[in-house]
């Protein structure tokens, strides 16, 4: 039953931002069967780099969010938040040690010379100050409950995008490339029962408050949006260690 609120309720909310994913060229140009091994291995570097901000504050978002919504009278759905809120600590310091590995592999054989610590420390770009956003807006709107709607997009996307991301990496990057890539891998695993999880949130959440799927689609959409922004941001950045190195 949950399952089908969803499909009839949520999904037509987030149909064109998950179209997105298949069409947005940042993401195309670094899936491309004859992509510059470089690009993969930069876009690597800046995801895990860029991400410790995007990732370090979600366990803190998850859990005001799932407070809030107990204050609201969803007890069922604000108390998942809260114990799923668990699962998210401390995720941060994969990319961290991602960034590191991948960072020394990078100045073994490429230029120019990267610096883990100086990456981590780069300004925000637009997105990444939006995703932040969207996560304090959401846990002071009126429906705090709509996190589990950026939880389904975001970890759905782990599930969709990632394996092929893992795959091209393996192919031009080589079988190695796994050990500097444990967020990713391990996202790619977890991720699949969490969206589960996620979907029998939205489900019950539906059921009990019908009329605000607009809401919670729409913050779903804009989560994905945002997360597919920064991606791309990603790709930039790791285009533009191309043009250093070839400069």
């Amino acid at each position: 039953m949950s399952k089908k609120l969803v499909e009839e309720l949520y999904v037509p909310h987030v149909k064109e931002a998950r179209e997105r994913l298949k069409t947005n060229p940042a993401l195309k140009a670094l899936l491309d069967p004859n992509v510059n091994p470089a690009l993969v291995e930069g876009f690597l570097i800046q995801l895990n780099s860029l991400g410790v901000y995007m990732t370090e504050p979600v366990d803190g978002w998850i859990r005001r969010a799932g407070e809030a919504t107990v204050k609201m009278g969803l007890v069922e759905v604000g108390e998942k938040l809260t114990t799923h809120a668990k699962h998210e600590e401390g995720h941060h310091l994969m990319m961290i040690e991602d960034t590191k590995s991948l960072v020394a592999r990078w100045n073994k054989h490429r230029t120019p010379k990267l610096d883990a610590e100086a990456l981590i420390a780069q300004a925000p770009t637009q997105a990444m100050k939006d995703y932040r956003a969207i996560h304090e807006e959401t846990i002071v709107g009126p429906m705090p409950a709509s996190q589990v709607a950026i939880e389904y997009e975001i970890e759905n996307l782990s599930v969709v995008f990632a394996p092929g991301l893992m795959d091209q990496a393996k192919r031009v990057l080589g079988e190695d490339i796994m050990e500097a890539m444990s967020f990713v891998k391990e996202h790619a695993e977890i991720d699949v029962g969490h969206t589960a999880l996620n979907e029998y949130m939205l489900g019950k959440l539906l059921g009990q408050v019908p009329e605000a799927a607009p809401i919670v689609g729409r913050t779903g959409a804009r989560a994905l949006e945002i997360y597919l922004n920064f991606m791309a941001d990603c790709v930039e950045r790791a285009e533009q260690m191309l043009k250093s190195a070839a400069a």
